[in-house]
Formats: C-alpha cells, structure tokens, sequence
C-alpha cells in the first residue's frame, strides 16, 4: 500500500458519504469552502436489470425539495419514484383507525417512495461532477483524529493527512467521529428486528400507505409502482429471526395474513432481510471544529418513516449555517455550530419522543394501554386539527 505522507488542507471535511453525508456535501459546493468527503464504501452502480432494493424511503416533500435544489431528485428514474396520497393507519381491533390524506391539507403528496440506491447514485453522481469544489477519497478509513484550537487534523489508514477546520461526522450510529469526540450518549436497543422485502399484491393499492400497530409488532406496507409494495415490519428478535427462516410461501402467507388481506395474496419480489432496531439520543450535536448529522446524531425506530428525513434536514441546516456565517472566516467556530445546533434540537427532539413513546405505548401488553392506545388512534381521526398538525410536521 502507497503511503502518502502530503499534508491537504479543507475547510471542511465531512467523514461518511451516505445519503446524509453526500447531500451536506453537495449543499456546500457553492459555499467558497474547501471540502473534502471520506467514505469507507466504494459505490455500487445501479444494477442493469429490473430488480429492485428492498431497502427503501419514504421521502418528505420538503427532503425531496432539497434534494430537487441539489440536482438529485431530477436525475431519479421517475419510473421507480412513487407519491403516496394517503395513510391508513389502524391499531390493533377492528374499529381503531387513523387516516391520513394529502387532499386535506392541500399537498399533492405525503410522500415519495424511493430506493436507497438509487438516491446513493444519484448523489454520487452529482458529487463526480463537482470535483472543482469537492475532494473525495474513497474508499478510505480513517485512522486518527487530533483536534488542536485552529484545526483537526485527520489521518487515514493510507498515511493521508486531511487539515481542516471542521470535521462532519455522518458516518452512522456507531460513528468513529463522535466516539472521537467523546460525545455522550445514551442508548438503548429495542429487542426488535426491522423485517424488509417487497412484495407484488394482486390489489391495487392507489397509492396508499398502509400501517397495522400490532400486538406482535408495527407493520408498514408502502407504496410502489404497479402492484408492489415495500414491507417494514418491526418485530420481537424471537419472532423476527423465525419469519426470516420462512419458506417463500409461508413467508408470503404471514404477511398476508397479518396486513388483514389488505392489498390481496402477496408474492415475494425481494428477499427479506432484517436490522437490529435501537434508540439513540446525542448529548451534543457539536463540540469546537466538529459537528454530528444523520443517524451519528440520532437514532429513531422507523415506524414513523422519519430517520432518513431528520437526518437530510440536518444537512439543510447546517449547510444553512456555514452559507451564511457572514465575516466569520473559521467555521469551525463553536458558537457558530451552536447555531446549527439549537436550530435543530427541537426537531430531533420531538421525533425522539414521538416515535420512542409510540413504541412502548404499543409494545405494551397491559388490557388497559391496549384500550386507551386504540381509542387514542379513533379520536385523533375525528380531530382535524391534530391530524393536519401531524401531518404538517412529515410533510418537512
């Protein structure tokens, strides 16, 4: 292995080019800044066949406006991009319902399902074209960080030292870059299993997502083009790993049987796949010269869709926040990025308790909770107001 021993300096240096990380990136590109992106994965290109990624988003209209402004969202295959008009959310009896309508609040759309990889390339690929004004290495690790009161100085496994200003951490749940902060965190995981496939139903689904609170677990089947549908089904580990050993058939027949029939008989089109589920709430979204975005800075259970969402409105702000520090030249600066930071804590916050309360609300097996959670969803139904106030704040 080469080793290259050059000192490079940036303005900023973001570690992790996910989605999150890619979309700060490309944000920044008109900023004047100097910056760099280090990822550990290479990209994989799209397949050329017609199969599909069972890992899949719901995309906020207000994500898919800032990723429309970074060039992204133009550059999806429009085919694979399907709106969702409505949600039907039920508990776990017959009568407890929440829906949820687009048309009620005057969007014309709650939102987008997508692929991840095709967001991942089309960002990627918008990043190659902007090698004026962003430096990527890839795939690269890195191997030390060492933070002085001017800069932080990044090594990366091949002897590359990145100077820099400020260094971005969007490098995931077990982020190197906020263990080398030593940010506090708390943590807890939820014993659950994030169950994914997609599945072809033999009913139409009109562009409805659908969600059953079940006593076993949250179930979401969401919307994609044709007859197809993206399965996200939270379980206990237990039950998960047993419906990951199904057969085909039985597997098909499972969800089937627990989505009330809703979409028809369903057969499989992707193999299922499952991920631990755990909360992560971050003591401090920035220290001097470095700050946390995406899943580094949060960890939320999927039931409300939200993750990827919360962690592209970091993005937003915090390219917000170094766009416009005005006659500030270091924008490594602390109280700069406590800018950024209180402008995204209520945000986070209030997911945090919304979707972490949920789930101990309906993992909860007492009779009374079992009644008040499902008598909670039917008069949040008839109260307009609550329900445009929910929707109002997904629609971000």
């Amino acid at each position: 292995m080469r080793l290259y021993n050059a000192l490079m300096k940036f303005d900023v240096v973001i570690v992790g080019g996910g989605l999150v990380g890619g979309s700060l990136a490309l944000a920044l590109k008109d900023s004047g800044l100097k910056i760099a992106l280090v990822e550990s994965r290479a990209p994989v290109p799209l397949p050329t066949d017609e199969s599909w990624d069972s890992r899949i988003y719901a995309i906020s209209p207000g994500s898919a406006r800032f990723l429309q402004e970074l060039g992204a969202w133009q550059a999806l295959d429009v085919t694979r991009i399907t709106p969702v008009y409505k949600m039907a959310v039920f508990g776990d009896d017959a009568a407890a319902r929440l829906d949820f309508s687009a048309y009620d609040i005057g969007s014309p759309e709650l939102a987008f399902i997508v692929e991840n990889r095709q967001l991942q390339t089309a960002i990627w690929d918008r990043l190659k074209r902007q090698k004026k004004y962003v430096r990527m290495f890839c795939p690269a690790q890195c191997a030390s960080m060492i933070r002085s009161e001017s800069h932080i100085d990044l090594t990366l496994h091949d002897g590359s030292v990145l100077q820099t200003a400020l260094i971005v951490g969007a490098d995931g749940l077990n982020s190197w870059v906020r263990e080398g902060g030593k940010i506090e965190v708390s943590r807890h995981p939820y014993q659950q299993i994030g169950v994914v496939a997609n599945f072809s139903g033999d009913r139409r689904h009109n562009n409805v997502a659908h969600q059953w609170f079940r006593r076993d677990g949250v179930l979401a089947l969401l919307p994609l083009p044709d007859k197809m549908v993206s399965m996200v089904w939270s379980l206990k580990e237990e039950r998960a790993r047993a419906l990951l050993d199904l057969s085909e058939m039985e597997l098909c027949f499972q969800v089937t049987d627990a989505s009330c029939r809703a979409l028809g008989n369903l057969q499989l089109v992707t193999p299922p796949a499952g991920f631990p589920l755990s909360f992560l709430h971050v003591k401090q979204l920035v220290q001097p010269r470095l700050a946390l975005i995406g899943d580094a800075a949060h960890g939320i259970h999927p039931l409300a869709g939200q993750g990827v969402n919360l962690g592209l409105r970091d993005a937003q702000e915090l390219a917000r926040t170094l766009v416009a520090r005005g006659m500030q030249p270091d924008c490594g600066d602390y109280p700069l990025l406590r800018h950024y930071e209180r402008a995204r804590k209520e945000d986070i916050l209030a997911l945090e308790l919304v979707t972490d309360g949920l789930q101990k609300l309906f993992d909860n097996t007492n009779p009374t909770l079992v009644r008040l959670r499902n008598l909670g969803l039917g008069i949040t139904n008839r109260l307009p107001l609550i329900k445009d106030r929910l929707m109002q704040h997904a629609l971000s």
